[in-house]
């Protein structure tokens, strides 16, 4: 059995008075339901206070792009680094397959939308931002997939 380690982080870098934690977890069918469950828990004890509203939106997208990871990669182990500001959080999603940077997929219309990729189109309408990052220059290259949401659309 794979150890899942989750450390915090309460000082810098990370946004000005905020946290930053960081959760490694094995590549498993359970690791969007364990990303989930640790970012709605971050989100509620915060000493930042005030992003609790958020809770179900950072549900939604972290399980989104925990199971791309999961799904579209052959990767060990998956990453999430979570930064909680005072108007903000931010969640980075990492894993080792760099050719896989995902691209939202082009909304459709009409009724028969590919079941693959609704997951990014519901992060960018729910997110106030969201992207993607290859990370270090070593190999293996790793990818991260971020996305930001704010209090009231505050925004990045």
């Amino acid at each position: 059995m794979t150890p899942v380690h989750a450390t915090a982080h309460p000082s810098p870098p990370g946004p000005p008075g905020g946290e930053i934690y960081r959760l490694t977890l094995p590549n498993t069918s359970g690791a969007a339901k364990v990303s989930r469950d640790f970012l709605a828990s971050l989100l509620a004890v915060s000493r930042c206070g005030g992003l609790a509203g958020l809770v179900d939106d950072a549900r939604l997208c972290v399980t989104e792009v925990v199971a791309n990871a999961h799904r579209h990669t052959a990767t060990a182990l998956i990453q999430v680094h979570v930064a909680v500001g005072n108007e903000r959080v931010t969640v980075s999603v990492a894993d080792d397959d760099h050719w896989a940077l995902p691209r939202c997929p082009e909304q459709r219309d009409g009724s028969r939308e590919p079941e693959c990729g609704r997951g990014l189109l519901l992060v960018e309408r729910v997110a106030d931002a969201w992207g993607t990052r290859v990370l270090g220059g070593g190999v293996p290259y790793r990818k991260a997939v971020w996305f930001t949401l704010g209090r009231g659309g505050a925004g990045p």
